[in-house]
């Protein structure tokens, strides 16, 4: 397994080895132990799986607060995403700083967000599919979010706010001038 830190450390790219010959490939997608030596050590309780029939639906930026916020480990099992983590810890050096990756079926990337960040995706092609662990059970009544494209976070988009797909809910989110974060960055 492949890991990478990105420029916010507690973010992590992962490549997961990938054992190909002329039936196919094999790969383990995932393994405790990987995440571990990284710091990473959560029992993932739930999986869910996310599919958009066009390019250029996004989703997000979502968090899930209190004893239920989520880590998350996402991975494409179909098409493309660009997936986006915004640190929303207060106190935090990096608060309301995002980073983001490209993830997808051909480039066989994962990427791991510790709960305290909002998480956003774009899907980049049609018919994309894309899994994601997450360490606590979904909660509607923990659920928030910001708005995906706030000018604050500085986030370089694939798509322009008018060629989008969003759900209704989505275009409600605050921005994040107006956010109060129930999160508290652990030093």
């Amino acid at each position: 397994m492949e890991i990478t830190r990105l420029a916010i450390p507690e973010v992590l790219v992962l490549r997961p080895p990938k054992f190909g010959d002329h039936r196919g490939f094999l790969s383990e997608t995932f393994r405790e132990s990987w995440l571990n030596e990284f710091g990473v050590d959560f029992r993932w309780l739930q999986e869910n799986h996310s599919y958009s029939a066009k390019p250029f639906t996004v989703r997000g930026l979502h968090f899930q607060t209190g004893r239920q916020g989520q880590a998350k480990l996402v991975r494409v099992v179909r098409g493309a995403i660009f997936d986006v983590a915004v640190d929303v810890r207060s106190g935090s050096p990096t608060y309301g700083k995002h980073v983001s990756a490209v993830l997808s079926a051909d480039n066989w990337t994962q990427m791991y967000l510790p709960a305290g960040f909002a998480h956003g995706v774009c899907t980049l092609e049609p018919e994309t599919s894309f899994t994601y662990k997450t360490s606590a059970y979904f909660d509607p009544a923990r659920e928030g979010g910001l708005r995906w494209d706030d000018p604050a976070f500085g986030i370089d988009w694939p798509v322009k706010a008018q060629d989008a797909t969003l759900s209704e809910r989505d275009t409600r989110w605050p921005d994040f001038a107006d956010f109060e974060s129930p999160f508290v960055w652990n030093s």
